[in-house]
């Protein structure tokens, strides 16, 4: 299945329950890669000025409120999150579901957390619904590295385009010489690549 490429102007970013207590279940990447990875996403997706829409589970319970940063990030983003009431597949909040159709994006980049419960289900739900998705993993993660590689599996066999924070930013990117792209480059110098000193 071919979707074409995914463009600032044609994408939206999701991002599933990144709540302090859901991101302290993430075990098969380091807590603070997913952390930052995420935060870059948000950044280059308001670098680009693409519409972002955040989610989260229940927050008075074990999975707690949104990142902090994201408050001081993308301020108006995070007022708007969809607070779901235990809905565990995204997709299927009719809430969501209305933001994810205002933006009139038509493909749709996520990242969630977990993989293995909060990210597989929407992102296999919206291909089933004619979305192009490319799911973000290092900006995800699972408890086990057997429930992520299994949810993987799921997700690509349903036609979901894995991908990773570096090779989507730079997709979007498409030009390093414009005056976004050179932001975009350094965000992901600082901000996502590892140091090479």
């Amino acid at each position: 299945m071919r979707w074409g490429t995914f463009t600032s102007s044609n994408s939206v970013l999701l991002l599933i329950d990144h709540q302090v207590g859901t991101m302290k279940l993430i075990q098969n990447i380091p807590f603070e890669t997913a952390k930052r990875n995420t935060l870059a996403l948000t950044k280059a997706a308001k670098i680009l000025g693409m519409p972002i829409i955040l989610t989260t589970g229940t927050e008075n319970g074990f999975q707690g409120p949104l990142l902090p940063e994201f408050k001081e990030l993308v301020p108006e983003a995070y007022d708007a999150r969809i607070a779901r009431s235990g809905v565990v597949n995204t997709w299927e909040d009719p809430e969501f579901r209305a933001a994810v159709e205002k933006t009139q994006r038509s493909h749709l980049i996520m990242a969630g957390v977990t993989t293995d419960v909060c990210l597989y289900s929407p992102a296999l739900s919206a291909v089933e619904d004619g979305y192009p998705v490319q799911a973000v993993l290092d900006a995800s993660g699972s408890p086990t590295e057997l429930s992520e590689q299994l949810a993987r599996q799921r997700m690509e066999r349903g036609g979901v385009t894995l991908t990773a924070t570096n090779t989507l930013i730079a997709e979007l990117a498409r030009d390093w010489s414009r005056p976004e792209g050179s932001e975009l480059l350094k965000l992901m110098v600082d901000d996502v690549l590892p140091p090479v000193f």
